[in-house]
């Protein structure tokens, strides 16, 4: 199969659980003999552009002509099977979808987060859950509150796009791949076309670390950030600290904008080391010398990534019962789920999961049985293919119907 895959990089200066997936996906297709060609763009590059230039990327967000032009003729010259869409914020635009029906190429997409009906694509405002914009076909709730980087001024260009492109997403796509049905729940909930969507897991490669003892800290591995529940996890830490602790340390790595608030917390502390950013070999070491993984974002994870990640190490997580890890983390089973956005009952579930050394054990085995059924590299080779195929299969069809790109509502005027 020939696969072409669009995705806009996000910089490289904060982790990109994104990032890891598509080269993550790119590898394993490769891997198996198929055919993966890379049409990107990086948002490390607006750092080196003329301030002109600069000036014209948020005009070019809701809709880059020039992305199209080239998108089109690469499809017409290499004449891929199937486009594979990720991320096409902030240099892509969904320009690109016009481009695929141009060259009559089926497009599929990978959902990562909630940018469809949600600009920031969070569902999230000032700490809280959000859905003022979902089902909304004018986002202005979100350009009220400077949803995006707290800024209404930089929250317009993801609003325009969203509504001027909305028709064209739902019906410009053949299949939408949710990473969680908890993520398919609510984009059906909003209206996408429910046929479109289906639910497809991110994999995680097999580390090459695995824990092979009771383990040595507990780990908050990810971006530092208060949608990641980081000021959460302090805070029930803290509670922890002052009835007696745990008796082992939390180790801290990533980085992000609290970045500073974290270093100042954990300097001078024993039972706290805040490490920095981890490289992937490094991730792995820690995870598998982990109790657990804590994972306390406070926001509607669409997946969770690092909670698979320890499930492949064979370790148990504490994970916020709510969004996808729902769904990953089968509670008392292969790690606990504690009550979003209560520091007291994250608290008590790092308590439970350090106390019973056995139990935690268990649970790690459990938490490896479900990522070799669930997550592996050959359950996301199958799943991948499978969506390819029916993709391809759909536009197949629609061509020996007479449909066309126009009366299908994706064809384009400008």
């Amino acid at each position: 199969m020939h696969v072409l895959v669009v995705h806009n990089r996000y910089a490289s200066a904060q982790p990109s659980g994104e990032n890891k997936v598509v080269d993550q996906e790119v590898a394993l297709l490769r891997g198996a003999g198929h055919r993966v060609e890379v049409f990107e763009r990086r948002s490390d590059d607006i750092a080196t552009m003329s301030l002109l230039t600069k000036v014209a990327v948020p005009l070019r967000v809701p809709w880059n002509p020039a992305v199209r032009a080239e998108l089109a003729a690469r499809l017409r010259s290499e004449r891929p099977d199937v486009v594979h869409v990720h991320n096409v914020f902030p240099l892509l635009s969904p320009a690109v979808l016009a481009a695929c029906a141009d060259a009559g190429v089926p497009a599929v997409a990978t959902l990562h987060n909630y940018t469809q009906v949600c600009p920031p694509g969070t569902l999230q405002r000032d700490g809280r859950p959000c859905t003022e914009c979902v089902g909304s076909s004018v986002p202005l709730p979100a350009v009220r509150h400077g949803c995006y980087r707290g800024s209404r001024l930089a929250t317009v260009p993801l609003a325009v796009s969203l509504s001027a492109n909305r028709r064209r997403w739902w019906s410009g796509v053949e299949r939408f791949l949710c990473i969680s049905a908890a993520q398919r729940d609510v984009l059906v909930r909003a209206g996408m076309p429910a046929e479109r969507l289906v639910v497809k897991h991110n994999f995680v490669p097999d580390p090459d670390a695995r824990r092979s003892d009771a383990g040595e800290h507990l780990l908050y591995l990810g971006r530092l950030a208060e949608a990641k529940g980081v000021r959460l996890l302090m805070t029930a830490w803290d509670e922890l600290a002052a009835s007696g602790g745990v008796g082992v340390p939390l180790v801290i790595a990533g980085t992000g904008p609290l970045e500073a608030e974290v270093t100042a917390w954990a300097a001078g502390r024993d039972d706290v080391r805040y490490v920095g950013l981890y490289d992937t070999a490094e991730c792995q070491k820690a995870i598998a010398r982990s109790i657990a993984v804590v994972a306390p974002s406070t926001w509607l994870e669409a997946f969770g990534l690092v909670v698979v990640e320890a499930m492949a190490a064979g370790v148990p997580v504490v994970a916020a019962g709510h969004g996808a890890f729902v769904e990953l983390v089968e509670d008392g089973v292969t790690g606990l789920l504690h009550r979003p956005g209560e520091a007291a009952s994250l608290a008590s579930r790092i308590r439970r999961i350090t106390a019973d050394p056995d139990r935690n054990q268990e649970m790690g085995q459990a938490a490896r049985r479900r990522y070799e059924q669930g997550f592996s590299p050959g359950v996301g080779l199958e799943r991948l293919v499978e969506e390819y195929r029916t993709a391809i299969a759909g536009r197949s069809a629609l061509a020996r119907g007479g449909d066309t790109h126009a009366n299908r509502g994706d064809g384009d005027s400008r």
